[in-house]
């Protein structure tokens, strides 16, 4: 089952050879974690390269003051990039990884990590065509932080997760490296214009067009 679940979310395993395949199996290890679980965090030393078979899988900075951004998701099918240059690089975390969700993840050793690299040309292929994808998404990062307003992150914010948006104030306003205060009072002025509805946990968007408007400013 392990075998079928890794070869439907992570097709490039397919072209390993069948005797290196059943090696990988035997040394990877399942691993399966609830919500809110911290899987790593920044200073601690990294002990291999994870697989997301299920669920998805936060990945945070934190500054000295305690605010949190996101730096990106990783979700079924791709590996975590971090964990990839600290084996590389032989460093430890610098940044945090928390379970979205429940997860299920296939932990590959390190060592095994270094063998595939210099062995597997489409184990190669995949990792750096990884990294390539995630350089896109910090840059875009860097570049809304730097130079877009926050409500305009936030109106963006809101069309790409909606029309319904499960996520406490703090946790948006961790994605967007801002504060909750902050944040809350650009939704509720979003809501008296009526482009949301706020809950418990939950912003549901009624007007895209309108927030579409506001992520252009």
């Amino acid at each position: 089952m392990i075998r079928d679940d890794l070869l439907q979310r992570f097709p490039v395993f397919a072209e390993l050879p069948a005797a290196r395949l059943e090696a990988l199996l035997a040394q990877a290890q399942l691993v399966r974690a609830p919500a809110g679980a911290v899987l790593f965090d920044a200073n601690q030393p990294c002990r291999g390269f994870p697989l997301l078979l299920e669920g998805s899988v936060r990945v945070t900075k934190a500054a000295p003051s305690g605010r949190e951004i996101l730096l990106y998701r990783v979700e079924p099918g791709q590996g975590c990039i971090l964990s990839g240059g600290c084996l590389l690089g032989h460093s430890d975390y610098s940044a945090k990884g928390m379970a979205e969700t429940d997860i299920v993840l296939l932990h590959i050793p390190g060592g095994l990590f270094h063998e595939l690299l210099l062995e597997s040309e489409p184990f190669r292929h995949f990792v750096f065509s990884m990294y390539g994808e995630r350089l896109a998404e910090v840059m875009e990062l860097v570049e809304a932080v730097a130079f877009q307003r926050l409500d305009a992150r936030l109106a963006q914010l809101l069309i790409r997760r909606g029309p319904v948006v499960q996520a406490t104030h703090q946790a948006l306003a961790d994605e967007l490296g801002s504060v909750r205060e902050i944040v809350s009072r650009l939704l509720r002025g979003f809501e008296e214009r009526g482009w949301v509805r706020l809950e418990r946990e939950r912003v549901t968007v009624l007007d895209p067009k309108a927030l579409a408007t506001q992520s252009r400013g």
